[in-house]
């Protein structure tokens, strides 16, 4: 045989014999075979085989053996038992009433959930990390930074002393110099424990796109995912910076009035960061729901359908409905400004951004505008779909729901540019039917919610579109119709329900909290929340706007 130490590469050759080139293959025992072997290996009749061109190798799936009937293999699986299944166990009736499927089925479910983890691992959990790694080393910078003033300060001032406390100086000097030795050690201990996490991590990528392409059922089958251990982030270290005060020059208290340094510490915050976002939205102190909200104020839009309400400032809302005007009110009902669409017809929704822009969707050109400077900027236009509701992200994205013939979907945009789409769950089903209008927005763990009046549901899915629940009324309620919806500082999800002339409450998980049905509602439509949690409904066919405190 060829050395293959001498040489870089050898023909391929027959298992059994080494003629060169062979032009069949075993996919069962993943063996080369030239054709005058094949006999003999199928000869071997303690194992199964299934002999191929080679060229065709790796086309035949390898089900399991079966761990009760030997030489039985498994095309089956039992979910009840979790375990699989050969044509022997199915009849042994152990399985009767069970709920079975193909192999095929689990193959393709756990193949998309290998898909889903390592899109969760490139997209998301690697670029957290590689973002603290980039932290941690601004950190070393500014720190490096922070005691190159410390130096200076403390050498300016024994500067301005005389040459008895050159010794003294150089105490101080080295004192700094071991907690810059020792900040820079911890700093650099993190930054190799994230190091190794990303690099892990990417391993594990690797690892999961060879097990995709894998021809091995047992081996996909029984994956386990281990992005559990990447979501446990580890604890953010924050250290408390030394810092120099001195004295005037005192020749009879050198020692204590040269100036002191402060000792430098670390606190490890073990939830210092999170997967939900490279930037977190802090959340205030928990603030209970009164027991009985009620309303502050009461603006008259003067609309004979009022369509959405979107808020400025604590102090400013603007509003839309049947007119091509948009009226911007202040809360004691003072008319303060109005921009007229650019096509002339009514906007089908608005929001506004975090710089106070205010932007639109134009129902005839089929656009989302942005009013900036008092001008009308295009920014985006959908083609082949009709854009039916905008918010405006943490992040300062766009969630926009959209929807064509039968399919119904959220697209975020950054600018112009399409970031990001979430139209289908992990098997493929829709999230989102079709067939009404659907109101979004943004929680403050960067969950997306959705109120869909179809299906009368609100559907609420995590950052990268996996659904985390629905929430479908209360049976103490009629039949459930959620139009406009809203999140508020504790991460509340607040709904309109036309239906029930009510608002509905529920917690950042979906859990019914109140209604508001005490202030006297009539066919509530669309709705806000300010900073100061105060709450702005808008009454369709008043024109008016309810400002109500719940919190």
């Amino acid at each position: 045989m060829v050395d293959t130490m001498t040489f870089a590469q050898d023909v391929l050759r027959c298992d059994l014999c080494e003629t060169p080139i062979p032009s069949m293959h075993c996919d069962f025992c993943h063996i080369k075979l030239c054709k005058a072997c094949v006999g003999e290996h199928l000869s071997d009749l303690s194992k199964e085989h299934k002999v191929v061109r080679f060229k065709d190798r790796g086309s035949t799936l390898i089900f399991p053996e079966c761990t009760i009937h030997m030489k039985n293999h498994c095309q089956l699986f039992c979910e009840d038992c979790d375990c699989p299944l050969c044509l022997s166990c199915l009849s042994s009736n152990s399985h009767k009433g069970h709920t079975l499927k193909h192999f095929l089925e689990i193959l393709k479910s756990r193949q998309n959930d290998i898909d889903t983890d390592i899109k969760e691992l490139q997209d998301f959990i690697c670029p957290i990390y590689e973002e603290i790694s980039l932290d941690i080393i601004k950190e070393k910078q500014s720190a490096e930074n922070h005691y190159k003033k410390l130096k200076s300060d403390v050498t300016k001032q024994g500067a301005d002393w005389h040459k008895e406390i050159d010794i003294l100086v150089k105490n101080k000097i080295s004192n700094i110099e071991e907690m810059t030795q020792k900040h820079l050690e911890t700093l650099n201990e993190k930054e190799f424990e994230i190091n190794q996490n990303i690099s892990k991590a990417k391993q594990v990528i690797l690892d999961l796109k060879k097990m995709l392409d894998s021809n091995d059922v047992s081996l996909v089958t029984t994956y386990k995912s281990c992005n559990a251990f990447f979501r446990t982030l580890p604890p953010k270290v924050t250290a408390f910076l030394p810092s120099f005060s001195f004295e005037k020059v005192n020749r009879e208290q050198i020692s204590q009035l040269f100036g002191s340094l402060s000792t430098l510490s670390f606190i490890k915050e073990k939830h210092g960061y999170t997967l939900k976002a490279l930037e977190v939205v802090p959340c205030p102190p928990v603030k209970p729901l009164l027991d009985d909200p009620e309303i502050i104020g009461t603006i008259d839009t003067g609309y004979k359908y009022l369509n959405s309400v979107s808020c400025l400032s604590d102090e400013e809302i603007w509003t839309c409905g049947n007119s091509k005007v948009m009226k911007l009110y202040n809360l004691h009902g003072k008319l303060l400004r109005t921009i007229q669409t650019k096509s002339k017809i009514p906007p089908r929704e608005i929001a506004v951004t975090e710089n106070g822009e205010l932007v639109y969707i134009d129902e005839v050109t089929q656009t989302i505008n942005l009013v900036k400077n008092k001008q009308i900027e295009e920014v985006i236009r959908l083609m082949g779909w009709i854009a039916e509701n905008v918010c405006v992200a943490f992040s300062g994205d766009l969630l926009v729901t959209m929807a064509r013939d039968t399919e119904s979907k959220i697209v975020r945009y950054s600018g112009s540019s399409e970031k990001q789409t979430i139209q289908f769950d992990h098997r493929g089903k829709p999230l989102f039917p079709s067939g009404s209008m659907k109101y979004i927005a943004e929680n403050r763990n960067l969950d997306v919610c959705v109120a869909d009046i179809a299906t009368g549901a609100v559907i609420v899915v995590n950052q990268i579109g996996k659904l985390r629940f629905r929430y479908t009324g209360h049976p103490c309620k009629g039949a459930f119709y959620p139009h406009g919806i809203a999140t508020d500082s504790q991460s509340q999800i607040v709904t309109t329900d036309s239906n029930n002339h009510c608002v509905h409450i529920l917690d950042e998980n979906g859990k019914f909290l109140r209604y508001i049905d005490n202030c006297n509602l009539s066919n509530p439509w669309a709705i806000c929340v300010n900073s100061k949690d105060n709450l702005f409904v808008a009454e369709q066919y008043s024109g008016k706007v309810k400002q109500i405190k719940y919190i």
